[in-house]
């Protein structure tokens, strides 16, 4: 806080001093007098406090009000410090409305405002509240204050009635050139009507007057509802047999107005007019021209209400649909026009990139890069914008076969920039332009189409170092560095995107990661791949690390996928136990891309399984559908190794029999069914009711 903020020691003592007796006047003026040199709103809060405690006190209000007026002595009285003012007069008249000087400031001071309905009002107050032996002063002043001028409707109405027309205008126009307030409670743009009335139905009468120049005033009075104005000044030079000097009336109101309302009631007046006479000249050409020029008045007035309104922009060009020149001009004006920093609608950028083009489809190449190389100089909003006009500039560059050009640009766009160059501010969007996401994944493609490996890996590398990469960027680097047979340099990139990103967005990194790790080194690298499975639960929370190897084993290869299932299902053995590895168990049987010898595979692990915690009869049941896929000796032993040690009679019996049905019939393996469970086969088997559980 300031020093100068802290109450100085003198504060303090009369400080005391009020409070401890608030009702001594003394002690609240000495207190006034001390502060005489500080700012009045200092003495503000003084004043306020003292004449709280005093309300009655005529030299409080006295010094209060006068310092007051000091105040505004030099403000216009459009400024709301007035406002302030007169209601402080308003407070001290509640106690001091007996005092004449009070009431004599109060006056003044709304005389010099012209708020002559107040004014008045106040003279009322002041006669009613004084005693008649006082009046004398009150007049003086009334009869300085009073104004002809509030009594001119009163006159205008008696020359109307006795059709003076010509008096009656003059009259009402001098009134409305100044600040005037109608006594009968009617608005200035009511009274503008009445004298609008007169001078076009009267226009012979009125003659001698500056009707042009009275109109005018009123339009320039008024931004919004001119149409009337414009139209009755039309009307005007009709009835004076004017009619070209009309449709140039006509013709400026369109190209002035700032609104569609006003717009269009001029426009339909015009048309009315235009029919009309070209019907006396049996003429309808000039009809039709105004009816096609239409789109572009219309489109003239909205850019006038704001000229950064990209959008209308764009559709006044393709209004002139068919003119290249005027397309050309229209961009133009539209790219000096609009402040990028106040553009709405769309990007600014695209002015320019629109203009570039239109240049580029009429071969102007010369001209199409100057513009371009203008708008990357302009300060946008958004580094988004720059960087859309250096990729445009870059495939303007492509599509003519300027591969080596189109490259150097996105690598001189791409740079850091130097942070001294005196041609660029700080808070310009230049700086930041290099950490565009947008424009570096446009720069690697170019690299990746026409330029070099090595150039594209660094951009990559480039990417990764200023942190501005997506899960996207990760995965079309690391299969870039797959297609290329860098494998292992792949696997980096992935693992360095699992580290960078956490679950949802690391979800196909992992995927992916995952998959062509076991479709390229299959059974070679098992712990390599057992680590990468248990970095995902570590990675991430169990239930997401599940869907990580779920989608997997969507995406892997159907050859690769039992070595998937098998690391899989160990992993969920550890993490879930025995019943979430069933359901993998089932879905890995019942995978369509499986193929059926990894499907008798599977089976007997899953036997296997169910045969080590206990449930022999799910056991038995998997082995009876297994032996439906393939006359595995496998199949069998495994089947008789559990009867041996936990059959009965019927059980082992039951084994045979299947044995020798699918032996003796020469049955070849059941084909899986797509649209249902392989387990569907076997309605006795334990396996269909687990896939109820």
């Amino acid at each position: 806080m300031a020093r100068t903020m802290y109450p100085s020691s003198e504060d303090l003592i009369h400080e005391k001093l009020v409070k401890r007796n608030p009702n001594c006047l003394q002690s609240w003026w000495s207190y006034l007098i001390s502060k005489s040199h500080s700012p009045f709103n200092e003495r503000l809060a003084i004043y306020e406090r003292a004449l709280k405690a005093h309300p009655d006190s005529y030299m409080l209000w006295e010094a209060y009000l006068g310092e007051r007026l000091d105040l505004v002595k030099d403000l216009d009285f459009t400024y709301p410090q007035y406002e302030t003012l007169n209601d402080a007069f308003e407070r001290s008249l509640v106690t001091m409305h007996q005092m004449p000087t009070i009431w004599l400031m109060y006056l003044e001071n709304l005389t010099a405002q012209k708020l002559i309905t107040r004014t008045h009002e106040t003279f009322d107050r002041a006669f009613s509240a004084l005693h008649v032996t006082q009046h004398g002063r009150i007049w003086e002043v009334y009869l300085v204050s009073y104004d002809p001028v509030s009594h001119a409707e009163d006159f205008v109405e008696i020359l109307l009635k006795y059709g003076r027309w010509k008096e009656a205008a003059e009259n009402l126009a001098t009134v409305l050139s100044g600040e005037f307030q109608s006594r009968k409670g009617k608005s200035v743009y009511s009274l503008w009507m009445d004298l609008l009335d007169v001078l076009v139905h009267h226009a012979d009468e009125v003659s001698g007057l500056d009707v042009d120049g009275i109109i005018r005033k009123g339009i320039g009075k008024f931004m919004y509802e001119v149409s009337v104005f414009w139209t009755s000044l039309a009307d005007y030079y009709m009835r004076k047999d004017m009619v070209e000097k009309a449709r140039d009336v006509y013709e400026e109101g369109m190209v002035k107005v700032v609104t569609m309302r006003d717009f269009n009631v001029i426009f339909d007046v015009y048309s009315r007019f235009d029919v009309a006479k070209r019907m006396e000249l049996d003429d309808d050409e000039e009809e039709e021209e105004l009816m096609k020029r239409r789109p572009v008045l219309a489109n003239s007035v909205l850019l006038r209400q704001n000229p950064h309104n990209v959008e209308q922009w764009h559709h006044r060009v393709k209004l002139f649909e068919g003119d290249a020149e005027k397309q050309i001009l229209t961009y133009t004006e539209a790219v000096s026009t609009v402040d990028p920093m106040k553009a709405v609608g769309e990007s600014p950028h695209t002015l320019f990139v629109a203009l570039a083009k239109l240049y580029e489809s009429h071969n102007e190449l010369v001209d199409a890069r100057a513009v371009l190389e203008k708008a990357v100089q302009v300060n946008y909003k958004d580094v988004d914008h720059m960087a859309c006009v250096w990729c445009e500039w870059a495939e303007m560059e492509v599509r003519h076969e300027n591969f080596k050009g189109a490259l150097e640009m996105m690598r001189s766009a791409t740079a850091a920039p130097w942070p001294e160059a005196p041609w660029i501010e700080p808070e310009q969007v230049h700086m930041e332009l290099y950490k565009s996401l947008r424009l570096w994944s446009f720069y690697v493609d170019l690299e990746k189409s026409v330029g070099t490996l090595e150039a594209t890996r660094d951009a990559y590398e480039r990417i990764l170092e200023l942190r501005i990469a997506t899960p996207l960027i990760i995965l079309n680097y690391g299969k870039l560095l797959e297609e290329n047979d860098y494998f292992e340099e792949a696997f980096k990139v992935y693992e360095r995107g699992v580290n960078m990103f956490k679950y949802p967005q690391v979800k196909d990194i992992w995927v992916t990661y995952l998959t062509r790790f076991v479709e390229i080194y299959g059974k070679t690298k098992v712990e390599r791949a057992r680590e990468l499975f248990d970095n995902v639960v570590l990675s991430d929370e169990t239930k997401r690390a599940m869907e990580i190897y779920k989608e997997a084993m969507r995406k892997v290869a159907d050859e690769k996928k039992l070595e998937m299932y098998e690391m899989y299902i160990v992993r969920a053995a550890e993490l879930f136990g025995v019943k979430e590895t069933r359901e993998i168990f089932k879905e890995a049987v019942e995978s369509s891309g499986v193929s059926e010898d990894d499907v008798t595979m599977m089976c007997i692990m899953f036997a296997e399984m169910e045969r080590s915690v206990g449930e022999i009869d799910r056991a038995r049941g998997i082995y009876r559908y297994a032996s439906q896929f393939e006359d595995s000796q496998v199949v069998w032993e495994k089947w008789h190794e559990l009867e041996t040690e936990h059959s009965n009679e019927d059980t082992y019996r039951d084994m045979l029999s299947v044995k020798q049905t699918v032996s003796g019939s020469g049955l070849r393996p059941v084909k899986k069914s797509r649209s249902g469970s392989p387990f569907e086969t076997l309605p006795t088997s334990p396996v269909k009711k687990m896939r109820t559980m």
